[in-house]
């Protein structure tokens, strides 16, 4: 299976990508559902993930 996915794994090491910004959205949009559980208005959540990073990051989303 390492064989068949060797080129993968190689271009790994070549382009040093990482995707430790993106996990950390992702766990405060997490936060941010758990802690709003049971409200209604969807509008509402959409401002709060807006508003969640500042506009810096998602000012081109929605």
């Amino acid at each position: 299976m390492l064989i068949a996915h060797r080129t993968g794994i190689l271009a790994g090491y070549d382009c040093h990508l990482s995707t430790g910004k993106v996990e950390g959205i992702n766990n405060n949009i997490k936060v941010m559902k758990r802690n709003a559980y049971g409200f209604r208005n969807k509008k509402y959540f959409k401002l709060r993930l807006y508003a969640l990073h500042d506009c810096r990051i998602t000012q081109n989303v929605g």
